[in-house]
């Protein structure tokens, strides 16, 4: 298997066109290979709180890099869980709060995600958009057993319910229905992008996948143009975005995007040897002579029964009528 050599990424974060407080927060250290999303839940701000109190918790386990990556993954999303409990517990305003995150860790040989929630993590590779991470919600959970399409699930109207969050309840670090753990490749030739449900709502995969295949080498430059495809599409949440790229998957993306252009091309090429005509001009001409030989024809035509001659052509006698009797 090929090793990750060379990693370049970036995130963005903007509170959408609707809500006024961002409770969406997100971590990016290339060093390690550790890259974090939190979506806050809970209102009068503390959706907010949540988000920071798991990103400390998160960063504080997740930087000691000691122990297997899928144990400190889960050990630190249990921390992180347990503390924004014990600290809603401590004002009143604070009840309830919790989060949805997804994490994931870049190692050499192998990328190790931890997820809770309706965040999301997707890979990018070839042409491919795949998501890896499934939805804890009623609507994700029908989306991902292709019950209901991409789009019937981002209008769906429970479309925000989740069963599955951090720090709505107690939990141990074995818990076997609390925490997804995913173990898979990233080539130098892929992309993986992380995303709050701000962005997975409004704009469908494949648009996602377009954005950046054009924008491949430019990671900041893709955080930007997810979010403000967001937004344009009516930017109803917090939307945040964080994309890492390997080494080759822009010089990848760019030879996807010359084969569909040399494919296009193709297709609208005249046959070896032909002239190259446009099927306009080539038409043209033919109607125009075509339209000119009928209206000689109908001013020739007029013109003869016109001026036709007044005086009959004598017809032979065994032509003659026999005379009527009477």
């Amino acid at each position: 298997m090929q090793t990750i050599t060379t990693l370049t990424a970036a995130g963005d974060t903007d509170p959408g066109l609707k809500r006024q407080v961002n409770e969406d927060r997100f971590h990016i250290d290339v060093a390690r290979g550790l890259f974090v999303l939190v979506d806050g839940v809970g209102g009068q701000n503390a959706g907010g709180k949540a988000a920071d109190v798991a990103l400390t918790m998160l960063r504080a386990r997740l930087e000691r890099e000691t122990g297997p990556t899928a144990d400190r993954i889960r050990e630190a999303i249990t921390i992180a869980n347990n503390e924004i409990l014990r600290v809603a517990s401590s004002r009143h305003e604070w009840a309830g709060m919790a989060c949805v995150l997804t994490v994931a860790v870049v190692g050499e040989q192998v990328t190790t995600i931890g997820h809770v929630g309706d965040t999301r993590l997707y890979k990018l590779r070839g042409d491919v958009i795949e998501k890896i991470t499934r939805d804890h919600s009623p609507v994700g959970e029908r989306e991902d057993a292709n019950e209901i399409s991409e789009i019937e699930a981002m209008q769906h109207q429970r479309r925000n319910e989740v069963y599955r969050d951090v720090g709505s309840e107690p939990h141990e670090q074995t818990d076997p229905e609390f925490i997804d753990l995913y173990e898979i490749s990233f080539e130098p030739d892929a992309a993986l992008l992380m995303c709050s449900d701000g962005l997975t709502d409004l704009v469908e995969s494949a648009t996602i996948n377009q954005i950046v295949t054009q924008l491949a080498g430019r990671p900041q430059e893709v955080a930007a143009a997810l979010i403000e495809a967001a937004n344009d599409a009516g930017g109803k949440d917090n939307v945040t975005v964080v994309y890492v790229e390997g080494e080759l998957f822009a010089a990848s993306r760019a030879r996807s995007r010359a084969s569909a252009a040399a494919r296009e091309t193709a297709i609208y090429a005249p046959p070896p040897g032909a002239t190259p005509r446009g099927p306009r001009a080539s038409a043209a001409p033919r109607v125009a002579r075509t339209a000119l030989v009928a209206l000689l024809a109908i001013v020739t035509t007029l013109a003869v029964i016109r001026w036709r001659p007044s005086w009959q052509i004598p017809l032979p006698s065994w032509l003659s009528p026999a005379p009527t009797a009477v």
